[in-house]
Parts: structure tokens; sequence; C-alpha cells
């Protein structure tokens, strides 16, 4: 990203932007209906998109527990931002944010077939736990955890 990056509390208009826009941060997966404007709404210090240039580059949306742990429901960075560390510096940003709210940890989930959420989570100090069921009857997951220092 270039100097102008800016990590910003997300907008209900920055998550309608993103629904239009969510093919160039998720492909072919339809994500929309994970988009939940309650999120934005209700948890604005752990919704948070990265602007850069006047373009919403990436985001994460989460919330902190009653039991002190910062849940990242969504983080995605756009096709043309991956590989320059953003998804890194959200995280990092997302971090920040749910320890001023009392986090003791973070956490997050995915399916086991996306290798490169997995190698992301991982690459990043979280372990991971393949918990069957976690969805639903037949709809494991992968959760990762990491202690917030």
């Amino acid at each position: 990203m270039t100097s102008t990056e800016l990590i910003r509390r997300a907008s209900i208009q920055d998550l309608h932007e993103l629904l239009a826009d969510q093919s160039r941060y998720w492909g072919d997966r339809d994500l929309r209906a994970q988009h939940l404007p309650v999120l934005v709404r209700e948890f604005p210090e752990t919704s948070l998109v990265a602007v850069c240039d006047n373009e919403i580059h990436g985001y994460i949306l989460g919330f902190v527990t009653p039991a002190a742990t910062a849940y990242a429901h969504l983080i995605a960075t756009r096709d043309d931002a991956r590989g320059t560390g953003l998804g890194r510096r959200l995280y990092a940003a997302f971090a920040d944010a749910a320890r001023r709210q009392g986090a003791a940890r973070l956490k997050a989930i995915t399916s086991p077939t996306n290798a490169g959420s997995i190698a992301f989570h991982r690459s990043l100090g979280f372990g991971t736990e393949l918990v069957p069921d976690y969805s639903g009857p037949g709809q494991d997951r992968i959760v990762f955890g990491m202690e917030l220092r």
C-alpha cells in the first residue's frame, strides 16, 4: 500500500460498497449474506476498513464477546492488494481495538478446504483445531485461536 493508507471504522456506506464489489474480495464465492449490517452498526470499534487513495482495499468485521474473545467474522483484501501485508495490518488494528475492549484472545473460523485462510492465519501465529459439526451436522470448521499479549 502507499503512504495514504488509513485503517478506520467501517460505515454502512462502506458495507454497501463492499457488497457491490464483493467479487474483488471473494472471487466466485458469494459471501454477501455474511456481511451483516448489525456488525458495523453495533460493533463499530472492531469493524474496520483499510482505505488507500479513497478506495477500500480491505476490511475486517468482528466483535468482542463477553468472555473476552475477539471474534473476526470476516477479513478480506481486494484482489489488487493481496501480498502487501494489508491483512496483517488489519488484524493488528483489530487486535488493538479488541484489547481496548478487554479482549484476551482472538478467534476466527474457516472451512477445512480454505487452504489460503488456513495458511494466512497460521502465518500470523494462530493455532488451529478441526472441530467436527461446528456449524451444524456435517459442517466441520477449522477454529483459529491466539492469545493477545
